[in-house]
């Protein structure tokens, strides 16, 4: 018969002989990697070391930083959608709007408040019984309009007066006897620079021993004594142009590339029409050659409108900026209708004929005032604007937020059926 063992203490009484470290059922113990991770948060075991040196520090950072991170994605999330609202449109739309405005007031206000004349081109004839007389009046008639005389001498009338014709010259200065000028302007040539010389010349002949006799040349036309309306009826030609544009942009999306340009020529055609029929057969202000003036104001507002599809189709909905920019701002205070060039500021002077309202304006006063002496290149300048922009249309015109689909061919019946 087998001696019977004693039980062995340990693993009669489990709980004797149990490590501290031990869990019942072999479960791992929790309280090492509680304390891994105090020590990790706070630097000292179970956090009294990082309490103890900085309260709840450790803690505030922890949830600083984690609110960061969470708040990263939120503003994100937040202009994502800011951006595909209609209120980021709105914003640059305000914004841009105010801009515009100063710069319109700016620009009208910078070429037209105070005009001053710079070099102004004149032609002479005949000589002064001294030549130290004769530039004593020409030096106080320039200190009385604060610019230079651009003198060109004539040899006789004929020459000085096809000058006038010709518009290589603003005034003509006679001189007909000792101590007696003719001072002869042309309001047809510019007003604002007629006006001037008529009013400083007999003021300074009158400082310098000099009779000045004034007369007009060319005068305007009666129902336009300030000469304004041909610089107006070539403002709405342009403005009428591109606004055109925007229309059939809005209300006739769908025009394929060819259909838009047919109607922008159809919308000119008719427009210049409407606008030379009220200013010469319903009010009378201008007598106009009429058809002349009908191909100037229908090339003028076909050029304009066509400006807007470039840039439509170059920079999608925001294409009224640069539009607006190049025809309001620049073009119509540099088109010598309002202000003469030679009152202009120079770089305004210089510019303003190379753009559309200043060729229209060009064209349409040589029609008006000078028929026989027409010149070719503001013709060019409208013509190469228009030419232009229809290229670049016709280029990209993919790019063109209008058009339509090609409609599908209907097929044919099958035989049989």
């Amino acid at each position: 018969m087998s001696e019977q063992q004693p039980p062995d203490p340990a693993r009669s009484d489990p709980g004797k002989d149990r490590s501290p470290d031990r869990e019942p059922d072999g479960v791992p113990p929790i309280h090492d990697a509680e304390r891994d991770a105090s020590v990790a948060r706070t630097g000292t075991p179970g956090g009294t070391g990082g309490e103890a040196a900085g309260g709840k520090g450790g803690a505030t950072g922890v949830g600083a930083e984690e609110r960061a991170r969470e708040g990263g994605p939120a503003r994100r999330a937040g202009w994502r959608e800011f951006r595909h609202s209609p209120f980021l449109p709105a914003v640059v739309l305000i914004l841009i709007i105010g801009a515009a405005a100063g710069l319109f007031a700016g620009s009208y206000t910078y070429a037209m408040a105070d005009p001053t004349p710079h070099h102004v081109p004149t032609a002479i004839v005949g000589r002064a019984h001294s030549e130290q007389d004769q530039r004593a009046f020409v030096d106080e008639l320039e200190r009385a309009l604060g610019s230079t005389l651009d003198l060109r001498r004539y040899p006789d009338w004929a020459g000085a007066e096809e000058a006038v014709n010709r518009q290589e010259v603003f005034a003509v200065l006679r001189i007909t006897g000792a101590k007696r000028v003719e001072l002869s302007v042309s309001s047809a040539s510019g007003a604002s620079v007629a006006e001037l010389l008529a009013r400083a010349g007999p003021e300074v002949g009158e400082r310098a021993g000099v009779e000045v006799r004034v007369r007009d040349l060319k005068p305007l036309n009666r129902g336009d004594p300030r000469g304004l309306a041909i610089f107006y009826i070539s403002l709405a030609a342009v403005i009428i142009g591109f606004v055109g544009a925007i229309q059939l942009s809005v209300h006739a999306r769908a025009l394929t590339p060819v259909e838009r340009i047919v109607c922008t020529v159809a919308y000119a055609l008719l427009g210049g029409f409407v606008i030379a029929a009220v200013v010469d057969w319903l009010l009378g202000a201008l007598d106009l050659p009429f058809v002349t003036s009908w191909g100037i104001l229908a090339l003028t507002m076909f050029a304009s409108g066509m400006v807007f599809t470039m840039f439509n189709t170059l920079f999608g909905r925001w294409a009224m900026v640069p539009t607006w920019g190049l025809m309001v701002l620049l073009g119509n205070p540099s088109s010598g209708g309002a202000v003469s060039w030679p009152l202009l500021p120079s770089v305004l002077g210089a510019i303003g004929r190379w753009l559309p309202p200043g060729a229209s304006v060009n064209a349409q006063h040589t029609a008006v005032y000078f028929p026989g002496y027409q010149h070719v290149q503001p013709y060019l300048v409208l013509g190469a604007w228009a030419l232009v922009s229809c290229a670049v249309f016709w280029t990209w015109r993919h790019r063109h937020p209008g058009g339509r689909e090609a409609s599908p061919s209907p097929t044919a019946p099958e035989h049989g059926s």
